[in-house]
Formats: C-alpha cells, structure tokens, sequence
C-alpha cells in the first residue's frame, strides 16, 4: 500500500474511532462532566489499539466534546464554542495578512444574523430585558462621557437585546461572532470608535424595537453596523512582505 493510501486509511479509522465515542456520548445521553469509560475499557469496546484510543480522544477534546483529567479519567466535555471562536479568529487574521478582506466578512455574517433576529424581536422585548437595555444604553453614555465604551457594555447590550429569544444554541453562537469579532478587531484596526456615536447608535436601536417599528429597527441595526463598516475600510490593510 502506497503512504498516501496509508494516510488515508489512519484518517479514516481514526475519524471512525471518534465517531463511535460520539455515538457512545449520545446514546448515553451524558451530560457535560459524565465519565467515559476507561482506556482500557475503550479499547475492548471498540476493539482498537490503546494509542488509537489516546489519538481520538486528544482530537476530540480539542473539539471540546471530550475532557482528559490526567490521573482522575476522561469526562464529557463542555462542549462550548471555543474551538468556533479560535478557528474564526484564526482564519480572519491569516486572511487579513494575506490582504482579504476576511474581518469585513465576518462582519456581514455578524451583521446579516443580528439584522434577521433583531426583526422578530420588535415589540416583543420582555420588559425586564427593556429595563436591562435601558441600564445598559445609561451606562454607555456614562462611559462615553469620560472615554471610550467598554467592550463588555456593548457585548451585554447585545446579548441581553436577543436574550428574550430563549435560545440557548442561538446565544452561544452570536456570542462567538462577538468574541472572535472583537478580539480581531482589537487587533487588527488602530484606534477608536466615537463614543458618543456608539452610545446613540444603541439607544437608537433600543428605541426602535420598543416602538414596534420593524423598519425603523431594521434601520437602526443597519446604521450601526454600516458605521463599523466605514470604520473597517478607512484601515489600512498591511503591506506585503
């Protein structure tokens, strides 16, 4: 057998290998923190060697579905987005170096996300997560009146604005757009946002999903993200080497 058929053939046994403690995973129906069976017990269910074990179980932590505790065994996971937020992270800094316009791209996804959502939520805000908004949008103007806006702010403002969607999955996700957004950006673009702008931005789209207005919240969301956009496009990409 050639190398590269050899390759090909530990990709597949070993993605088979990962598989089946999947399956194993939710047949079970284990909760995030429930043991996985030993090793040694891995081994004679699914009939493999003890490294082919070990080599699964590393690719399937770094998924986040599993958990390796050296000395105490192997648990379910976690299974959070940090390996979502980590590849998009990733992969727009490599594009950004490479002169793509990778950040304004997942800024669309961003933007195209919260704009469909934000429509479904006009007038539909429970009142405790109002309330929650006004107290946010106040202290945006607080902070806006000594410096720039906290990127906690601005990330509670959103994921109290969408909380009332009772979504969970949904949640995790726009928080991993957020995350991975924000940590690039910070990175990548020089400077700051006016904070007076961002401040009346949020109370603008605050404001609009109170009224009832679809379009005018529509507009607002739009408004906001199209002032990022200017702001992502006036950066100058890097020189190439």
């Amino acid at each position: 057998m050639a190398k590269s058929e050899v390759a090909v053939h530990s990709r597949t046994v070993a993605s088979d290998i990962q598989e089946r403690i999947k399956r194993l995973i939710i047949d079970g129906r284990l909760p995030s923190g429930a043991p996985l069976p030993t090793e040694a017990e891995l081994m004679e269910l699914l009939g493999v060697s003890r490294n082919s074990v070990r080599e699964a179980l590393k690719a399937l932590q770094a998924m986040g579905i599993v958990e390796i505790r050296h000395g105490f065994g192997t648990y379910v996971g976690a299974m959070s987005m940090a390996p979502m937020i980590e590849g998009l992270t990733f992969r727009t800094v490599a594009g950004h170096y490479r002169g793509e316009d990778s950040l304004l791209q997942l800024l669309e996804l961003r933007e195209a996300l919260e704009t469909g959502l934000l429509t479904r939520l006009v007038g539909r805000v429970p009142d405790a997560d109002l309330a929650a908004l006004d107290a946010l949008v106040e202290r945006m103007a607080a902070e806006a009146e000594r410096g720039p806006v906290r990127a906690e702010t601005d990330r509670a403002f959103h994921a109290a604005l969408y909380r009332g969607l009772d979504n969970q999955l949904l949640s995790e996700v726009l928080e991993a757009f957020w995350d991975a957004f924000h940590r690039v950006r910070t990175d990548l673009v020089d400077g700051t946002p006016d904070p007076r702008v961002t401040c009346e931005q949020h109370r603008e789209i605050l404001a609009a999903v109170r009224s009832g207005d679809t379009l005018r919240a529509e507009a607002a969301i739009r408004d906001h993200f199209g002032n990022i956009r200017t702001r992502l496009r006036s950066a100058a990409r890097p020189a190439p080497d």
